[in-house]
């Protein structure tokens, strides 16, 4: 069983950004010269998530509207009240509840995702930043 792991970043805006990442995930798998395995698909951050969703504006406003009705944003959240500075509680909790990993098979080299999957990074910060992304294939 061979492990293969690629190191890329993403820019983001925050305020539950969502960018898709699925052709850069499928490259990966593909130039990583196995037949089958599965890829996990890892955020370094605790205010970001990875998600699978269909990826089409509908959904994308759909799911900004959900967390801002799930965990809205609000300066009484413990960690802006205990952090001078901070405003991004709300971020956190949102990043906790979604996760920062996914994992998907791959066959032939290819991704097997469903028709409409699509594999996307949502950044729930309050500001612009660099997201670095893990991409950890195991397979044969």
């Amino acid at each position: 069983m061979a492990v293969k792991t690629i190191l890329f970043q993403v820019e983001m805006t925050g305020d539950t950004q969502i960018e898709n990442i699925t052709k850069a995930v499928s490259k990966a798998v593909a130039g990583a010269g196995l037949a089958v395995g599965i890829i996990t698909v890892f955020v370094k951050h605790t205010t970001a998530s990875i998600m699978i969703i269909e990826d089409e504006p509908g959904i994308r406003a759909d799911t900004k509207a959900f967390w801002d009705r799930v965990v809205p944003a609000d300066p009484a959240w413990q960690h802006n009240t205990r952090n001078p500075g901070e405003d991004n509680g709300h971020s956190h909790l949102r990043g906790q509840l979604q996760g920062p990993s996914v994992t998907i098979p791959f066959s032939e080299g290819a991704l097997q995702l469903g028709t409409w999957q699509q594999i996307v990074v949502i950044d729930f910060d309050t500001r612009s930043r660099t997201r670095e992304l893990i991409l950890q294939i195991i397979g044969e």
